[in-house]
């Protein structure tokens, strides 16, 4: 994976770098991965700790790297169709705006990953007709999302967890395809969770249950609270799979 740096002309993008060739995070397409830097969540078992903790300083070789990348893009226009740009979490980004325009201009699809963090960003996206397919995390339901996130539950995570139903709000009502997924955590989540993801995300196009592989995650400790225990996805899935257009496991 490279990591480079994308510059616009008043702002960066911190991109901790980027898969050239990817058969399964754009569904149906083939695709390049970027992962940017940075992340308004803690969530403890993150797979990619070195995208939430570690924001490098490239400004030294951000002309270099943004040619470098770009001149990939130019060079794959024939063979790849599309661009899944994920994290850390891209909507935190200042840049992210210019540089989805830049892709878009080359002529690829874009697939955007999201936390739902940042609605008014997403707001721009969708009406500026910017990404083709969205990925948002649901990453439990309201009551628990605070510790699932790894934020302290104050008065300002209130008002995160309203910007985060209204990505929702706003992505369902879109015209755009898009999912939402759950990486269900053994010691974290229950099943009477999904009970409630549910009710909150009814009418779904589609919502994916993900298994959660321990390997490298943002918090070790977390190994402790999930050892020995299990939680059934098949029958997750079977109770509430009514309630949205299509659902599955992965």
């Amino acid at each position: 994976m490279l990591s480079v740096i994308i510059s616009g002309s008043d702002f960066f993008m911190i991109i901790g770098g980027f898969q050239k060739l990817t058969l399964i995070d754009y569904p149906g397409k083939l695709a390049t991965t970027v992962f940017t830097s940075g992340c308004s969540f803690r969530c403890p078992f993150c797979h990619n700790p070195e995208l939430v903790v570690e924001t490098q300083n490239f400004a030294s070789v951000r002309n270099s790297t943004e040619k470098e990348f770009f001149e990939f893009l130019k060079k794959r226009k024939d063979k790849l169709q599309g661009v899944c740009i994920t994290g850390g979490e891209p909507t935190i980004q200042l840049d992210m705006i210019n540089f989805i325009k830049k892709i878009k201009k080359l002529g690829f699809l874009v697939k955007l990953d999201t936390n739902g963090s940042r609605p008014d960003v997403l707001k721009k996206i969708i009406d500026l007709k910017l990404v083709d397919y969205i990925a948002m995390d649901i990453k439990n339901q309201p009551k628990n999302y605070a510790k699932t996130v790894g934020i302290v539950e104050t008065q300002n995570f209130a008002s995160l967890l309203d910007r985060v139903k209204l990505s929702v709000d706003l992505i369902m009502y879109s015209k755009i395809p898009y999912e939402f997924r759950t990486t269900v955590v053994p010691g974290i989540h229950t099943a009477k969770d999904f009970l409630e993801i549910a009710k909150w995300i009814k009418g779904a196009r589609v919502y994916w249950l993900q298994k959660y592989e321990e390997t490298k995650i943002l918090d070790p400790k977390l190994k402790n609270k999930t050892k020995n225990k299990k939680i059934d996805l098949e029958k997750i899935k079977e109770k509430i799979e009514k309630n949205f257009g299509k659902m599955g496991i992965r």
